[in-house]
């Protein structure tokens, strides 16, 4: 699908490695989920919930053919954008996935809405990814920087809220 950027098999290794200790039982959120590969392993590996947010049409119609193929009875699937479907959201979330589109510079609103919304638990774990020339000022005062690896033009990191 054109304008999908999954994230790489290497990344998302090393990713779920980092939060094994933290999936079962955990309450996810896959926000811009594209393919869907972050919230679909997240299922996999013991999480007990996870919302997944998409607005594109095709790519949302291909996500919910994977959670029926792979009978991903905990994954909720939301056609609308990420900051609608905050607005509406009551949930506090364990893990959030963040990875929108690199160019449209959306992570430090997500951020905001996630903490002003208190969507989040005292320690819950965020992940970002982004180019790896972003500049990651902006973010709330609570989050910190807990792992942060580079692969090619990607940047990604892992945040834990304190």
């Amino acid at each position: 699908m054109e304008g999908l950027r999954p994230t790489s098999d290497r990344i998302r290794e090393t990713l779920f490695n980092w939060l094994q200790p933290h999936l079962p039982e955990a309450v996810c959120i896959d926000l811009f989920s594209g393919s869907g590969a972050l919230g679909f392993e997240a299922a996999s590996r013991g999480a007990a919930k996870v919302d997944m947010v998409e607005l594109d049409l095709q790519a949302y119609k291909q996500l919910q053919a994977n959670k029926t193929m792979l009978s991903a009875e905990q994954c909720a699937l939301f056609r609308q954008t990420a900051q609608q479907f905050l607005n509406q959201s009551s949930t506090a979330y364990d893990i959030i996935f963040l990875d929108p589109p690199f160019g449209a510079d959306l992570w430090s609103e997500i951020a905001g809405s996630l903490t002003q919304r208190n969507l989040l638990h005292k320690n819950s774990l965020l992940y970002l990814e982004c180019n790896k020339h972003q500049n990651l000022t902006g973010l709330p005062e609570n989050w910190h920087l807990f792992k942060d690896k580079q692969a090619g033009d990607v940047r990604y990191c892992l945040f834990k809220m304190q």
